[in-house]
C-alpha cells in the first residue's frame, strides 16, 4: 500500500522559510519522480515543483522559480520543498504526488500559511 506523509507546514511571516517533507513507502522510491502540487482557498490545485528519479533534473512553475527547491534524499525515501522568500501568494495546502500508469497517489496535505 502506497503511502505519502507530508510534514512541516505551519504559519510564517512574509519574507521566511519553511521546509516540507514527504516521506513515502510502499514503492521503489528511487524509481518515481515525485512532484509537489499547492491548493488554495478557491483556486485549482496546481504543480510547483518536480523531481526527476535521481535527484538531477528538476523543474518548478515560474512563480517559485528561484525561490523553492526541490531535493530527495532516496536512502531515506523522501523528497523536500525548501521555500524561501514566502509570499502571501503562497499561501495553500501542499500535496505530495507521485504517478505510475493509472495510479496516482496522493499525500493528505500540510497546511502553509504566509502572513504577518
Amino acid at each position: 500500500q502506497v503511502q505519502l506523509v507530508e510534514s512541516g507546514g505551519g504559519l510564517v511571516q512574509p519574507g521566511g522559510s519553511l521546509r516540507l517533507s514527504c516521506a513515502a513507502s510502499g514503492i521503489i522510491f528511487n524509481t518515481y519522480t515525485m512532484e509537489w502540487y499547492r491548493q488554495a482557498p478557491g483556486k485549482q490545485r496546481e504543480l510547483v515543483a518536480a523531481i526527476s528519479t535521481s535527484g538531477r533534473v528538476t523543474d518548478y512553475t515560474d512563480s517559485v522559480r528561484g525561490r523553492f527547491t526541490i531535493s530527495r534524499d532516496n536512502a531515506k525515501n523522501t523528497v523536500y520543498l525548501q521555500m524561501n522568500s514566502l509570499k502571501p501568494e503562497d499561501t495553500a495546502v501542499y500535496y505530495c504526488n507521485t504517478q505510475r500508469g493509472v495510479n496516482n497517489y496522493w499525500g493528505q496535505g500540510t497546511q502553509v500559511t504566509v502572513s504577518s
